[in-house]
């Protein structure tokens, strides 16, 4: 004997989790291109700026160095960066500022300044 069924499966959403949950700690590198960025402005080396893959341009951010707890504030201009692990690059000046100018690379913990609840480094 044949049986015929019908099944209905509704597509599962989709999860993602919102930027502003997730913690934005991760890896930091600076960069100094005389290039245009993301923003359309030309990129200044001794600014406080950076790239970011996804916070919206123009939005601007506390960066803490987790090794040496030096902060700045800076404003994201730009698209990056593009190597895992990284959660920001860094313009020359800022990095300076942050005192990993030597090392190239440093662990930093993002605070986004635009009064959202971000959750913090573990």
């Amino acid at each position: 004997m044949l049986v015929a069924t019908s099944f209905s499966f509704a597509p599962l959403p989709l999860v993602s989790q919102p930027a502003e949950a997730a913690a934005l700690c991760g890896g930091a590198s600076w960069y100094a291109l005389r290039s245009k960025t993301a923003s359309g402005e030309m990129m200044n080396p001794s600014a406080m700026t950076a790239a970011h893959k996804t916070l919206k341009l123009g939005t601007k951010v506390k960066v803490t160095n987790l090794r040496n707890g030096k902060s700045v504030v800076v404003r994201i201009n730009d698209r990056g960066p593009f190597i895992k692990g990284r959660v920001i690059d860094l313009s020359k000046g800022a990095a300076s500022r942050l005192g990993f100018i030597d090392r190239g690379h440093t662990q930093v913990e993002v605070e986004p300044l635009d009064g959202k609840s971000y959750k913090g480094c573990a």
